[in-house]
């Protein structure tokens, strides 16, 4: 328990993540991958795609493929002192992510040129078809590792988009960073994460709670374009023999106003994070 409490190193480092979304005969579902074993953060842990922000995400070429200006993007994170390139780079990253890690590309001309691979991103953006679709993301949350390592001591500052997943593609694990994927209603996979039959870390059980109060995708979208990101950074403290996970809002958190529906914490319990009032205060 007390490495849950002991401070994480350094400033966060920036990061994207993309949540996909379908429409299935059962509702709406989310895709989710399971992440290797040999990964230094959250290892064997089911995430959405995404990752930290790269060198080349910046470049001017890549911010020049984008479909929409960087000043509009970096609106959309309601982010005042981020610098329209650095907001304009992590959707290059989510994109780049979403491409890499589950093989879905984001474009108005969603095809790779001949002799390019379907991972080999860097080859096709220099491609001279290179479009990617920005406005396909709609900026959700922002999550920011907390100073106290809860489950590890690398900390990220990691934006959160939501995209429908395109009918025409196909979205799968990597084989490499990934070793499994699938599709699930969000409350579905809360109660595999109950069960004890899947792993995830807290940005995933409370996105996947948040996401569980909509019935389609269509709605989760709407929702996301009528507001601006929340920022949430969490903050741990033992109490009564237990490490709590408090969110914005919870009466131990310095940020008073709530951030997100659902619970405002989390305990640990068998190394493993859950809502204190019950699995279905995440949704309820």
């Amino acid at each position: 328990m007390q490495d849950m409490l002991e401070a994480a190193s350094g400033a966060p480092r920036d990061a994207s993540t993309v949540v996909l979304l379908r429409d299935s005969p059962q509702g709406l579902e989310v895709f989710l991958m399971k992440r290797s074993g040999l990964s230094d953060t959250f290892g064997e842990t089911y995430v959405f795609p995404g990752g930290k922000l790269d060198a080349h995400d910046s470049h001017p070429g890549a911010l020049a493929s984008l479909n929409e200006p960087a000043a509009a993007l970096a609106h959309r994170l309601g982010e005042p002192e981020l610098h329209p390139d650095n907001a304009a780079a992590l959707y290059v990253a989510a994109l780049r992510e979403l491409f890499e890690e589950a093989g879905v590309l984001m474009s108005p001309t969603a095809h790779r040129p001949a002799g390019v691979s379907a991972t080999d991103w860097q080859a096709w953006l220099a491609s001279p078809d290179a479009n990617l679709d920005a406005t396909a993301l709609v900026p959700w949350s922002r999550w920011i590792t907390p100073k106290m390592a809860a489950l590890s001591k690398k900390r990220f500052d990691t934006r959160f988009f939501l995209a429908l997943a395109p009918a025409d593609q196909v979205a799968s694990h990597d084989n490499y960073e990934t070793t499994a994927s699938t599709w699930l209603a969000p409350k579905e996979a809360l109660h595999r994460y109950h069960r004890g039959e899947i792993e995830m870390a807290p940005p995933q059980i409370m996105s996947l709670g948040h996401l569980a109060r909509y019935t389609t995708a269509a709605e989760a979208l709407a929702a996301a374009r009528a507001q601006l990101p929340p920022c949430i950074c969490p903050e741990n403290f033992e109490e009564d023999g237990m490490v709590v996970l408090s969110y914005p809002g919870d009466p131990r958190h310095s940020v008073p106003a709530r951030a997100l529906p659902g619970p405002t914490r989390m305990v640990v319990r068998n190394k493993r994070f859950v809502p204190v009032d019950g699995l279905e205060s995440l949704w309820a």
